[in-house]
Order: structure tokens, then C-alpha cells, then sequence
């Protein structure tokens, strides 16, 4: 195998920015995958210039010229920056891969874009795409593993792509680390809901705790296990074993269900200072919160639960996803009102119903009852668009909510007793950063603008009642301005896709399992 020059660029923005929130935040949104591809790649004798992208960088500099192999991992809000910059290196000779969420959600759509998309990867994957490296076009090799690996490179062997990353954010520095993969709940809207869950090497889990204890002066670790704790002792154990309590602090997403008053207590002592429960749903879901209750009751139930993690852990964000199926009338919207006042020191996190592609089961449904809007990926990052029509809302009715829920909840008045109820110089800062910015402020303007749209904007209300897939021009600018000097090389066409391509390929089948197979099946 020829020595290659490879480029591995960990997208975590949807375009150029020099935003004060980006420059801050964004380097603590790395992934841990792409530096993943970049450890293998070396270790078969690659040259890797890897970058994450934080929206100030330019990738074409950063990277060598001429460049034989781009890795790039999105997102799929990050889909047309994507699409951009593997047609530029395209340009230059350079064949690109695709991997992360956009790639397993929309392989249809990736693959008219990259000489090779991936689902689950593991080392096999990344090598038979070293080995291969050649072009497949008109439509890439589309490649993954049965099943997610079951071991990955820990935070020493990833060293030296996550120093540099922490190096661009100025304040708070955040090293991202996974103990297990999959999820055993089956949220039905959730990617890791059909993906068994698995714990990886509880002792290399410890290993990369003292070092980096050892290298960094009070470092922060953000797990990336889609729900922390489930093997809660152990899990705690190899913690607790790793460094003295206090010395790392942690964030975790976590579920209601596993965080008891003694697990709590425990994990207070540990140093997780911000903990990220899944209330989603008044009326669903019950088992994430451990409780048989809905409506009112469940609200006054989990509110009880939240204020008391509280009392052991300093930052809780609570999340919710609007626009659920069992969701009717303004009582849900109202619910979580009451829940806000009930629970004053937690932060919402509200996302809008989304179906991406092939994340879940549950999206073939939406596409058999043809509700599924071509929205562009740009847009589908639980907040700027909802590509779900609302089974018992209008779309005016259903805004209506969103913008009233969002107005109580970032009103002076919530942001004031939020203030109060958290403790924490830090927490309650970034709270109120969050509400006053694009979380808040920014976020209720936007879906203001949309709502003043569907009456005044003929484009924006045929497109949202499916009389026209035409997509407005007042999207079309957001993500001309979003792209900058990328927009030129954003592919013809990339601004549509089938929103129904799930469905349409059930019974055939988009995956190659080897590189020689898909040139086989594209010739």
C-alpha cells in the first residue's frame, strides 16, 4: 500500500463564523470518530493533517496540496459544508469519504457527493478504503461494519489531534471521551435506539483518566455515551479508581431513570458538575423517567426529580422533543410551562420533531404518510426546521405553541429565577449567555419570522403544505449567507433530496461490502 497524504476534517459548524458563541463553544463540540479514522490512518504509515472545524479555520490552507484522501465527519446541519468541500477537493484530485450521522441517515443522498460513504466504522472499514482509494463516481461505494466496533483509541492514542482542538477554545476546554455505545432504550425517534448497547474496556477507561490528570490542570470530560450510567457501579468504580474525587470534573447525558438519590449523592462526590436528563415527552416514555404517570403528574413527579439533582449536581439541562404524535392542543405546551416554573434552576432543551432519513424506524412511517417535508439538511438540526408535519396541529397552530413556550421560558422574569436557583458562578452564566443568545433570544426570533412567513409568504406556506417542493428563497439565502465563499462550490442539486429515499430503497439495498463490489454495481 502506497503511502498516502490524508486529511481528516471533523465538521462540528455549518459554515464560516466568527460568532463570540462559536469562537467559545464550538471546539468543545469535537467527535470523537474522525480523530478515531486519524489514529488508524497513521497507524498503516499515513501522513494525517487533521482539523476540526470550528467555522473561523480555512480548510483549504490548513490541508496539504496536493492531497490524495479527505476524511471529512458531519452532521447532518453540516451536510452542504460537507457537499462544498469534498467538490473543491474533488477539483483538485483528492478522493473524499464521508462518515458520522449524516452519512448513516442519508447514504442515498451522500453517495451522488463522495467516492465513499460509511456507516458503522470500524478499522476494517477504514482500511479497505486506504487499500482502495480510488474514484467511484457518478455514486460512491457506500461501506460499514455489521455492527459498531468494540474497541476504539483512547484519549492518550488521540492525543495529538485532541490537543490542538482544545487549543481554539479560549475559556472552557472540554475533552471529549466514550465508555459504551448503543442505548438499551428504544426512543423511537433516536439513532441509537435500534443500536444495542455496549460498554467498551472499563480499563482503558481508567488508563485515560490518569493521563489526562497528568496532562491537564483541572481537566473536563464530556462522555459521549448516548446514555451515561447504565452499568452505573462500574462504570463509577473504574472512575473512582482512575483519580482522587474532585480532581476531573464530568458532564454527562443521562436518563431520569438511573439517577437515584444514591447515585446521585455518588456522583456529586465524583465531580460531574452538569448532568443532561431526557424528559422528552409528558405522555411517552415513561421508562426514561422512571415513572407511570403523564400529564400534570408527571410534570410535578419529574420536577421533584430534577430539583433534586440539583442539590448534587450544579448545571441540569433538561431535554424535550416537540411536536410528538401524542402531543394535541396547547396541554403539552402548557405542561412544560408549569415544568419551567416547577423547576427554575434547570435549562430547557427543546428540539422540534425530526425524521433524518434513516436514524429510525419510526421514520418510515412518516414517509408512508407522505409527511415527511424536503427541508434541506442545512436546516435539520432540531431547531431551524421541522421536516414532520405535525399530526394534530397546523403549522400556524403548532408555531403558535413553540413561540409561546419559548417566549415563557427565555422571558427576563423565567431567566431572573433561573439565575437564582442555580449555584455557581459558571452555571449561571452560562445560562444566561445561552438564554440571551442564539438559544434563546436568537432561536424565538426565528421561529417569530417563520410564523409572520406563513401568512405573508406564499413560497414559505405552499412549500409547508406540500402544494410545492420548490424551496422559498428566504431559505435559500440563510444558507447562501451560512456558506460564505463555499457556497460557489456547493454541487448543482445538492439543495434537493428525497425526503422519502428510506422507504423507496426498503427491499434493495444502497451497501457494498467491500470497495471492488460497489465499482461493480455503479459500472
Amino acid at each position: 500500500m502506497r503511502k498516502l497524504r490524508v486529511g481528516v476534517i471533523d465538521l462540528v459548524t455549518r459554515g464560516p463564523t466568527r460568532a463570540l458563541y462559536a469562537r467559545v463553544m464550538n471546539a468543545n463540540l469535537a467527535s470523537i470518530m474522525p480523530q478515531v479514522v486519524g489514529v488508524w490512518c497513521e497507524e498503516e504509515g499515513h501522513e494525517v493533517t487533521f482539523v476540526c472545524y470550528t467555522g473561523s479555520e480555512d480548510l483549504v490552507r490548513e490541508l496539504p496540496d496536493p492531497i490524495d484522501l479527505v476524511f471529512i465527519g458531519a452532521f447532518t446541519e453540516a451536510a452542504f459544508l460537507a457537499y462544498a468541500l469534498s467538490n473543491l477537493f474533488r477539483s483538485r484530485g483528492a478522493i473524499t469519504v464521508l462518515g458520522g450521522p449524516h452519512a448513516r441517515c442519508y447514504p442515498e443522498d451522500s453517495r451522488k457527493q463522495f467516492d465513499y460513504v460509511l456507516g458503522f466504522t470500524d478499522k476494517a472499514v477504514i482500511l479497505d478504503v486506504l487499500r482502495d482509494c480510488s474514484r467511484h463516481r457518478p455514486l460512491g461505494a457506500h461501506l460499514q461494519a455489521k455492527a459498531q466496533p468494540s474497541a476504539l483509541p483512547g484519549v492518550r492514542e488521540r492525543w495529538k489531534f485532541i490537543e490542538p482542538t482544545l487549543r481554539k477554545a479560549p475559556l472552557l476546554k472540554i475533552v471529549p471521551m466514550l465508555g459504551s455505545l448503543g442505548c438499551p432504550y428504544t426512543c423511537s425517534f433516536c439513532i441509537d435506539s435500534v443500536v444495542p448497547y455496549q460498554p467498551l474496556d472499563f480499563k482503558a477507561l481508567t488508563e485515560d483518566l490518569r493521563f489526562l490528570a497528568r496532562n491537564m490542570r483541572r481537566p473536563r470530560v464530556g462522555w459521549y455515551d448516548p446514555n451515561f450510567g447504565v452499568r452505573f457501579d462500574q462504570y463509577l468504580d473504574a472512575i473512582d479508581s482512575a483519580v482522587p474525587p474532585g480532581t476531573i470534573e464530568f458532564l454527562a447525558e443521562s436518563s431520569l431513570s438511573l439517577l437515584s438519590e444514591a447515585h446521585l449523592r455518588r456522583l456529586g462526590r465524583t465531580g460531574f458538575t452538569a448532568l443532561l436528563p431526557g424528559v422528552e415527552s409528558w405522555y411517552e416514555l415513561g421508562d426514561k423517567s422512571k415513572t407511570r404517570h403523564r400529564g400534570m403528574d408527571k410534570v410535578r413527579e419529574v420536577s421533584e426529580h430534577v430539583n433534586l439533582i440539583q442539590r448534587h449536581v450544579p448545571y441540569v439541562q433538561t431535554n424535550f422533543v416537540l411536536g410528538l404524535d401524542s402531543d394535541a392542543g396547547e396541554e403539552p405546551f402548557e405542561l412544560t410551562k408549569r415544568f419551567v416554573d416547577l423547576t427554575p434552576g434547570a435549562f430547557p432543551g427543546y428540539s422540534l420533531l425530526s425524521a433524518f432519513g434513516r436514524a429510525a424506524p419510526l421514520n418510515l412511517q412518516y414517509q408512508r404518510a407522505n409527511r415527511v417535508l424536503p427541508f434541506p439538511f442545512h436546516f435539520l438540526d432540531n431547531n431551524r426546521a421541522m421536516n414532520v408535519k405535525p399530526k394534530n396541529y397546523s403549522w400556524r397552530d403548532f408555531y403558535d405553541q413553540v413561540i409561546g413556550l419559548t417566549r415563557h421560558t427565555f422571558s427576563w422574569r423565567a431567566i431572573g429565577n433561573r439565575f437564582r436557583a442555580t449555584e455557581g458562578v459558571a452555571p449561571r452564566l452560562m445560562n444566561v449567555v445561552r438564554a440571551v443568545s442564539s438559544e434563546g433570544f436568537g432561536r424565538l426570533a426565528y421561529y417569530r419570522e417563520v410564523r409572520r412567513r406563513l401568512d405573508s409568504d406564499r413560497e414559505v406556506q405552499h412549500y409547508f403544505d406540500q402544494e410545492s417542493a420548490e424551496l422559498p428563497e428566504f431559505f435559500v439565502r440563510q444558507i447562501r449567507k451560512d456558506l460564505g465563499p463555499l457556497w460557489e462550490w456547493l454541487p448543482t442539486g445538492a439543495l434537493d433530496h428525497d425526503p422519502n429515499a428510506y422507504l423507496k430503497s426498503e427491499g434493495s439495498s444502497v451497501l457494498a461490502t467491500s470497495p471492488a463490489k460497489a465499482r461493480e454495481a455503479t459500472s
